[in-house]
């Protein structure tokens, strides 16, 4: 699958040096170039691309600006690349794929471009699945009905409680009270806002007893529930904290800042 990619920055230099690094990956095709944010939305209006990388901070239309003036249309994917840290926190507010600091590494740049591969390979799917339901629809509705009782089935084989043994005691937990979950070696300390409880068993384990719609790692030894999640606070390096219901606060690490934009719009 080639990537149609489109280039945003106001420094000629800025746009040349990305589009050396980006030629190192062979499936993105870069289909044009802008220099301010005018002539990024009549690019991204007319020529549809699947991913743009905007800089932040041009004359006039700024990069949120720029997808702002998108949203009308079913928008390509957002990398943001900036100079100024600071605007971490708005690039995941705009469900950008990812935040790269200038100059562009070409590490973290390897690493974008894989999650992007990953972004519309999934958006593929969904659209894949949507037209066979209105296929289904017209042509075989009791069919179209057995399709969307598999995606409930689905859903139900994930834990609504868990009994967990501790202190001498079984308490049974509902899911979807758990506010987060940390690892200690084979345990698992689970908190639900009011309490905090201790199930011996590993992270690996423990993920796949729990719906990933709803609970994502944000560190390589913490999983959240994305559903307590009430704000979300920039730090430095590119990680942030995420403050739960009962004001507790937990990092998301930088290799898993694709999970805030997820749900953070």
């Amino acid at each position: 699958m080639t990537i149609r990619t489109i280039l945003v920055d106001d420094e000629k230099l800025a746009i040349q040096g990305l589009q050396l690094r980006l030629a190192k990956h062979e499936d993105v095709e870069i289909i044009d170039t802008c220099q301010n944010g005018r002539e990024a939305i009549r690019a991204i209006k007319t020529l549809r691309p699947d991913l743009v990388f905007l800089d932040i901070q041009m004359p006039g239309f700024d990069g949120f600006s720029v997808v702002q003036g998108v949203m009308e249309i079913d928008p390509p994917l957002f990398v943001f690349v900036t100079a100024y840290q600071e605007h971490a926190i708005r690039a995941f507010e705009a469900n950008a794929v990812n935040y790269l600091m200038k100059p562009v590494d070409e590490d973290k740049l390897a690493d974008t471009i894989e999650r992007v591969r990953n972004r519309l390979a999934e958006k593929k799917s969904t659209e894949e699945a949507e037209k066979l339901m209105n296929v289904l629809s017209e042509v075989a509705p009791g069919a179209a009905e057995e399709f969307s009782q598999g995606e409930d089935d689905a859903a139900s084989r994930y834990e609504k409680l868990i009994n967990i043994k501790d202190r001498g005691q079984i308490f049974r937990v509902e899911v979807g009270t758990i506010e987060h979950i940390e690892a200690a070696g084979d345990y698992m300390c689970i908190y639900t806002g009011d309490n905090s409880l201790i199930l011996r068993e590993t992270m690996k384990d423990l993920e796949r007893r729990l719906d990933p719609r709803k609970f994502q790692r944000v560190h390589r030894s913490t999983i959240v529930n994305l559903d307590q999640v009430r704000q979300v606070k920039p730090h430095t390096n590119g990680e942030c904290f995420l403050v739960l219901d009962s004001g507790a606060e937990v990092k998301v690490s930088r290799s898993y800042r694709d999970v805030v934009a997820r749900f953070v719009h």
